[in-house]
């Protein structure tokens, strides 16, 4: 391995449930559920299923952040009127 690089391969992403008590799975299922939306643990999955070059994700980020702004302008015109 080079200084400074990570290993190529896959990110291991883990999230592990406890089961309590008396407690149905139906419960346990939507706590682990809970938790892996918690560690955005699918949004990372879905966000690195393609390779995204970085010019594609600065210029996404640049158009999120006009929309956010604009949004916030149009709230605040509302709430002034």
């Amino acid at each position: 391995m080079i200084a400074g690089r990570k290993p190529l391969g896959k990110e291991v992403m883990r999230v592990s449930v406890q089961i309590r008590p008396g407690e149905s799975f139906e419960s346990l299922l939507k706590r682990f559920r809970k938790e892996v939306a918690k560690a955005r643990i699918l949004s990372t999955y879905r966000r690195k299923r393609w390779f995204t070059p970085p010019s594609e994700e600065r210029r996404l980020s640049k158009k999120k952040a006009e929309r956010r702004a604009r949004r916030r302008r149009l709230r605040l015109t509302r709430r002034t009127r």
